[in-house]
């Protein structure tokens, strides 16, 4: 069963990129994604890797 990140820290969490868009979580696929660029960020044990390097763009 997978971790996922809790809610009050998803209110946070926004884009790294400079547009720093708000982000939308899948609970299904375990993901955020921007909702600017697209770019989706994987979530590992209940925390966000917010990495541009790893970034999969949608």
């Amino acid at each position: 069963m997978p971790a996922y990140p809790a809610p009050v820290l998803l209110e946070l969490l926004r884009c790294p990129d400079p547009h720093h868009a708000p982000l939308a979580y899948d609970r299904e696929a375990n993901c955020l994604t921007c909702s600017e660029c697209d770019k989706v960020f994987r979530v590992e044990d209940g925390i966000p890797v917010m990495l541009l390097d790893s970034v999969k763009e949608e």
